[in-house]
């Protein structure tokens, strides 16, 4: 893409809260932008394509992607495996791209620790409250009741690390927070220049 070194983007949120679409909207409208797929142990789910929306792959040659250190972040969450390989963010990040990595808040805490400052940018979204996040994840119709209970939970412990991000943005309107997001990435992208 060009001479420059690129940017590492990270967006968190809870469960439910609009990180994907709102990747997925960034990934329509900027073209400096390549998304990390992540790893990990869960089902596919219907509609998502593997090595697009993430590698599904078996836990125990995601335990030895972890014993050879391939990834720059890896968790455990809702009883799944996921990580971050690393050699794809360095790659994108070498080749000028803005990287872009949609993980949970605990990978987002081993890349804080892990990654150089100067290339990261650090976004948490939050969800406008916790009534609409249960609105939200009660309208996906893939979750039963005990896992949105856990995931609720969840969110509630996740939205107390909220103040270690760089940027906090509330996900009230899909639109909204995505130019929000890409105003952010504009001013770290300027910063660097």
């Amino acid at each position: 893409m060009s001479n420059k070194r690129g940017l590492l983007v990270v967006i968190t949120a809870p469960s439910g809260s609009g990180k994907t679409s709102i990747y997925k909207r960034l990934l329509q409208i900027r073209d400096d932008m390549k998304f990390s797929v992540s790893y990990t142990t869960r089902k596919q789910r219907k509609g998502e394509i593997n090595g697009i929306d993430y590698f599904f792959i078996l836990r125990d040659e995601f335990e030895e992607k972890i014993k050879k250190g391939d990834f720059l972040e890896w968790a455990e969450v809702h009883g799944e495996l996921y990580g971050t390989e690393k050699s794809q963010v360095e790659k994108c990040i070498k080749d000028g791209y803005i990287c872009l990595l949609d993980i949970d808040v605990q990978g987002a805490m081993q890349v804080m620790k892990k990654f150089c400052k100067d290339d990261l940018v650090t976004i948490f979204i939050e969800p406008p409250s916790i009534e609409e996040l249960a609105r939200r994840l009660h309208s996906r119709g893939t979750e039963t009741e005990e896992s949105i209970k856990i995931r609720l939970n969840n969110a509630l412990n996740e939205l107390e690390y909220k103040n270690q991000f760089k940027y906090i943005v509330t996900n009230d309107n899909l639109e909204r927070a995505v130019r929000e997001i890409s105003k952010i990435i504009d001013l770290e992208k300027s910063r660097r220049e």
